[in-house]
């Protein structure tokens, strides 16, 4: 099976062969966990070849792994890219491509809804470097535009949002980006390649926090970046000496999950869709934030660019965090954690987990109220989270009308 009969095939048969058969040694039909920190030569000229990248083999762990590159080549072939390169964790890749392209007096436009450590690289390390950033309102299309116009050298995008998932039009703001010159990035953890593929919209990179949904099991932490070889490989040389380096176990792990991605995906978004619903019933519910709902701010967008719509929603519970504190404990079917994209239910609110680095105030002014709580939904049966959330909110009621 050569890499063009890969690219042909569907989603699922990609997920499960792509990038292995090249690592696989000793008929093994798994690849190798490659713990090796150095890899010997005889011929001195073959070594050099190597090591200038003339030709293909490994030197030294911080900068290649068979393992490693097995997992980039998988994430580059989902999301039909020329190149791709892995980090120790998501925002590892994050600040590695912001760190690899800006200078200072370099613009930076993005939005307001970014994930909390982004934010923060966005609003306090940055602007250290004088580095001026723009963020606009998130949605708000026309404004983003009209700073864009202005000139950048990175535009950056997240869609969906976390936790608010909302969604940007990445063709339409692509376009105006390419306009005038500048680095299109986007964050597909919340979508993954499953149901959103921003290259073929017009980015010109594309990054996943790949500790999240690409690994789905929540042991094991990594990011990865893909797009054009001219952009990755100068955000490989800055990483390999950097040393943000994805670990070989870590790479194997993501490897392994990843082959159920599919099946995962297809139904933690089927069950996503349904707990919407059941909160859009909740008389203690302010409001409910998922793509694939009609009432959802941008969900005419999210139907024209992605092609599901997740397992990541969130929801406003009213009484703010002293609802939250006692919604929460009750749920049996549920890690009440810091993480999301895995296989069990997980639940947070966005001061503790998302946007636990930011203010109170900082959050308000990012539309994020102290009751927001986000769920990542697992792949359990709908009708025991369900269950499990009826109870809770009947709980949630019963000490509300007590006191």
């Amino acid at each position: 099976m050569n890499n063009d009969e890969i690219i042909r095939a569907g989603l699922g048969t990609k997920l499960v062969w792509a990038g292995e058969r090249e690592q696989r040694v000793n008929r093994a039909t798994q690849v190798p966990v490659v713990l090796s920190v150095a890899y010997g030569y005889d011929d001195m000229e073959e070594w050099y070849d190597v090591a200038i990248g003339r030709k293909p083999g490994h030197i030294y762990g911080r900068n290649t792994n068979p393992t490693v590159a097995a997992f980039e080549d998988k994430v580059r072939i989902l999301e039909g890219a020329e190149a791709a390169t892995s980090f120790s964790t998501g925002m590892a890749a994050i600040s590695n491509i912001l760190y690899t392209f800006l200078r200072p007096g370099d613009r930076v436009v993005s939005i307001k809804d970014t994930y909390g450590g982004t934010n923060k690289i966005f609003t306090e390390f940055l602007p250290n470097m004088n580095i001026n950033v723009t963020l606009c309102n998130t949605g708000d299309h026309d404004a983003i535009e009209k700073e864009i116009e202005k000139g950048c050298k990175i535009l950056y995008l997240e869609t969906p949002t976390n936790p608010t998932v909302k969604i940007t039009d990445i063709e339409r703001m692509a376009k105006a980006g390419k306009a005038v010159g500048a680095i299109v990035v986007v964050d597909n953890t919340f979508a993954t390649p499953v149901n959103q593929n921003p290259l073929a919209l017009g980015a010109d990179l594309v990054l996943h926090s790949a500790t999240k949904f690409l690994g789905g099991h929540a042991d094991s932490l990594g990011g990865v970046v893909c797009g054009s070889r001219e952009l990755v490989e100068q955000i490989f040389h800055y990483r390999e000496i950097n040393g943000a380096t994805l670990a070989p176990w870590d790479a194997y792990l993501l490897l392994r999950g990843m082959k159920t991605l599919k099946l995962r995906v297809l139904q933690q978004a089927k069950s996503a869709m349904e707990i919407a619903r059941f909160l859009q019933k909740q008389e203690l519910v302010e409001a409910v934030y998922y793509p694939g709902l009609e009432t959802h701010v941008h969900h005419d967008i999210a139907k024209k660019q992605m092609r599901g719509f997740g397992g990541m929603l969130s929801f406003a519970l009213k009484g703010g965090m002293d609802s939250v504190s006692i919604l929460l404990p009750r749920l049996k079917y549920a890690n009440c954690a810091a993480n999301l994209g895995a296989v069990e239910t997980t639940f947070g609110p966005a001061r503790t987990t998302s946007h636990v680095e930011c203010t109170a105030e900082e959050r308000k002014a990012m539309g994020i109220p102290d009751g927001l709580v986000r769920i990542s939904v697992g792949i359990e049966d709908v009708e025991d989270l369900l269950a499990d959330l009826e109870q809770a909110f009947a709980n949630l009621v019963k000490h509300i009308k007590r006191n």
